[in-house]
């Protein structure tokens, strides 16, 4: 693999080949691997689409973490959703999901098209700025978060996921007895 070295000004180009030096073989292979260059000219995989979606929704949605002495309050901004396009799951064991995902609605356009005696032209939308799409958002839970207990409330557009804590152990004492010594 050669690089090219400039030498007193830009015209003049002077190739190194790395052969030339003395890094060891572990090495270059080393290097091969963290700069991703492979024999064949494969390019690493792009992320998938999904990926992408989840990524993009998880940074679209907003919330608020409380932490309370007793519980964890969870409130997201989840606007223009019905209760039943609402998850809320734990995975993994401590990881809290909170997911939804808002549609247009269809429906409601062919109503209104009808209504207006359409056919001709239809409905059509002059400006859409109201969210539309997925609502994701993961929270990892503590060592002390109940998986057991948890609730969750929607009003408002506004949905509050409530996790209440374990107790935390009270210390004890333990006594010392004294031995006898013979």
């Amino acid at each position: 693999m050669a690089y090219a070295q400039s030498t007193k000004g830009p015209s003049k180009l002077k190739t190194m080949d790395l052969a030339d030096t003395s890094l060891d073989a572990s090495l270059m292979a080393a290097l091969h691997d963290l700069l991703e260059l492979s024999e064949s000219g494969e390019k690493p995989h792009p992320p998938s689409r999904a990926y992408i979606r989840d990524s993009k929704a998880m940074k679209a949605t907003p919330a608020d973490i409380l932490e309370c002495p007793n519980e964890y309050n969870f409130i997201v901004d989840m606007p223009g959703l019905k209760p039943d396009q609402i998850k809320v799951h734990v995975e993994d064991g401590n990881v809290l999901v909170v997911s939804g995902e808002r549609r247009r609605e269809k429906d409601k356009e062919k109503e209104r098209e009808s209504e207006k005696g359409g056919g001709e032209g239809g409905v059509k939308y002059v400006r859409m700025e109201r969210r539309l799409g997925k609502f994701l958002k993961k929270f990892v839970l503590g060592e002390n978060a109940d998986t057991e207990k948890i609730s969750a409330e929607y009003k408002d557009g506004v949905l509050t996921v409530v996790v209440e804590k374990r107790p935390t152990p009270k210390p004890r004492s333990i006594e010392v007895k004294v031995g006898s010594s013979a």
